[in-house]
């Protein structure tokens, strides 16, 4: 599924928001891989994102039959 860059921006900030707030990581990197990202919750929550393991989903309203 292709997703907008607001869709996007929704899933990563989301995500980046339960990082900083304790949750476990999705992906196994190595120690080296975290300092090179300083560790920015945003930074790895993209990673996730590029690798598809972010569990959240998009429902889209389809527009009424008439």
């Amino acid at each position: 599924m292709k997703f907008t860059k607001y869709e996007k921006a929704r899933i990563v900030g989301a995500r980046a928001l339960q990082i900083a707030m304790g949750a476990p990581l999705l992906l196994k990197l190595k120690e080296e891989d975290y300092e090179s990202m300083h560790y920015n919750p945003i930074e790895i929550a993209k990673l996730e994102f590029d690798k598809g393991v972010i569990p959240i989903t998009i429902r889209r309203p389809l527009p009424k039959k008439t």
